[in-house]
């Protein structure tokens, strides 16, 4: 690339030159163990081809039910907390070559820095390097060179390293002298950080994260560097990276309903927590996040307790559970996705946090500290949310608040709707419907419905009410009543709940809009 770092000027010249080095270093390139992808190229290649089967697979995303389904290649094989690129757990090993006062060659040891395995030698190179340089820009090789080893005092040293490691070594050891990269790809660059981190030369690291933070982003590079080593992730030079792969991540799939579930399911750990922690995302309901959440856990993790640990350890601080419907909420609180004394602190934090006034929970949300807090915060839902007060006795009977912002309303003009979460009345769920209609006159008007989403017939006659505050009373007034048998996905209502123009509605001085936020009640009993 040719760019040069910030840090020593250039010795290029002294690279691999007799007359400015004190050792001879033999590089040693072996195979151990069992590796799928061992290289970040093989592994671009092997992503990418699950990515495609993954867009090949189906998708549906119901927005009437609420529901997402997908089918998952069950023999897709994703990595998941398991650094396979992660070098620092490959061997390396340093043999110092003792020589005799006449020169010859008295007998070979090895003093392993790493991790012991067995290996076999496919090739090897020698480089004339000086110690002095190496050591300057490498604890690593200053350890070897300076603490009293064998290796301090022998002319000849021997290094073995993975043969996937071969050219983001060799090109290290070059940037060490002349501090410039001459490796332009993504993968490239990314092979020879981790080399850097291995070895420890600081400067390379901050080298290559500067280069890649200059380059284009591509979801192919976001995501090698999210599945960079643990250890390497942390380290002050990278972080501005894993942040920026984050912010293309939640910035991909920011409207998570346009790409096939399977493409989502397929992410990492860290590329699905990116979508998660986002405020922008942009879903029917938070319930949909959850399902989600629960469908990722099982394409990745067969048993039940390390799917419960995944998820309290990583996920759920990123689900908005007071965002949840209160139905799927009692739901969660018979599951076995959580551990019991946890979801009980996380279901009943929810509650309460519903029933609470509209500006205590916008001071939960902005004044405690981030991020844990930031499941207080509501996304762009596309299913509004609601507030719901159930009775079991005398009859079975829901009250529901929904509140509308005026310009969610102006919005909908001239035929525009809107769609609350669902709720449970009588084991059935229903939905509330704000909808910009025309009325008998032709006329614009603003009407609300009460929708059954069930397939199978309700079979249930319901009383309902409708009614709204007002300006001049700040109280709840009836606007609309009746009754109605419900059967399979059928909805009732009033075309024109104020018997009023649109124009009256939404003007500024309309009587219904208290602070711009329109408050509706729906009343629902079953009769007997």
């Amino acid at each position: 690339m040719g760019m040069n770092a910030d840090s020593d000027g250039s010795f290029g010249f002294a690279y691999n030159n007799v007359k400015f080095s004190d050792r001879l270093l033999r590089i040693e390139m072996t195979r151990s163990g069992d590796v799928e992808c061992s290289s970040i190229v093989d592994w671009v290649r092997d992503r990418k081809r699950r990515r495609e089967d993954a867009q090949n697979e189906t998708h549906v995303l119901d927005l009437a039910t609420s529901q997402v389904e997908f089918e998952l290649n069950k023999n897709s094989c994703e990595r998941n907390d398991e650094n396979h690129n992660n070098k620092h757990g490959e061997a390396t090993m340093v043999t110092t070559k003792h020589e005799s006062e006449s020169g010859g060659e008295v007998g070979t040891e090895y003093h392993s820095l790493g991790m012991a395995t067995n290996t076999s030698v496919l090739r090897a190179t020698e480089l004339h390097i000086s110690s002095l340089l190496l050591a300057a820009k490498s604890p690593f090789f200053h350890k070897m060179f300076s603490n009293g080893m064998l290796e301090s005092e022998q002319k000849h040293v021997t290094l073995q390293i993975d043969v996937s490691e071969e050219a983001a070594v060799m090109e290290l050891l070059k940037f060490m002298y002349s501090n410039s990269l001459t490796v332009t790809t993504t993968p490239a660059l990314l092979d020879v950080l981790m080399a850097a981190d291995k070895f420890e030369v600081a400067s390379c690291m901050k080298h290559c994260s500067h280069l890649l933070l200059n380059m284009p982003m591509t979801l192919d590079s976001a995501l090698l560097l999210l599945d960079l080593p643990s250890t390497l992730l942390i380290a002050d030079s990278v972080k501005p990276l894993t942040n920026a792969a984050k912010q293309f991540i939640a910035l991909r799939y920011k409207d998570i309903t346009k790409f096939p579930m399977s493409e989502v399911m397929a992410l990492p750990l860290l590329g699905f927590k990116a979508i998660l922690a986002s405020n922008d995302l942009m879903v029917p309901s938070e319930n949909i996040v959850y399902e989600a959440v629960l469908k990722w856990l099982r394409s990745h993790y067969s048993d039940v307790k390390e799917r419960s640990e995944i998820m309290d350890t990583h996920l759920a601080r990123f689900i908005r559970f007071p965002h949840m419907s209160s139905l799927r909420l009692k739901k969660i609180l018979t599951s076995d996705d959580f551990k019991p004394k946890i979801v009980s602190k996380l279901v009943v934090e929810a509650l309460l946090h519903k029933i609470e006034p509209r500006h205590h929970r916008y001071s939960s949300a902005t004044e405690q500290p981030t991020p844990l807090n930031d499941r207080f915060v509501e996304r762009d839902y596309t299913l509004r949310p609601i507030k719901i007060v159930e009775f079991e006795a005398p009859r079975q009977q829901c009250i529901v608040y929904l509140d509308l912002q005026r310009k969610e309303c102006a919005a909908m003009y001239p035929s525009g709707r809107v769609f609350s979460q669902p709720f449970d009345l009588g084991g059935k769920e229903f939905f509330l419907s704000g909808q910009c209609n025309l009325d008998q006159m032709n006329l614009h008007c603003f009407g609300l419905f009460i929708g059954n989403q069930e397939k199978a017939p309700a079979n249930m006659i319901v009383d309902f009410e409708f009614s709204a505050r007002s300006k001049a009373t700040d109280e709840f007034a009836s606007k609309r009543k009746g009754n109605f048998k419900f059967a399979a996905r059928e909805g009732v209502g009033f075309t024109n709940l104020f018997s009023t123009s649109w124009g009256s509605f939404i003007a500024t001085d309309s009587p219904y809009f208290i602070n711009d936020v329109l408050h509706l009640r729906a009343q629902l009993t079953i009769r007997p």
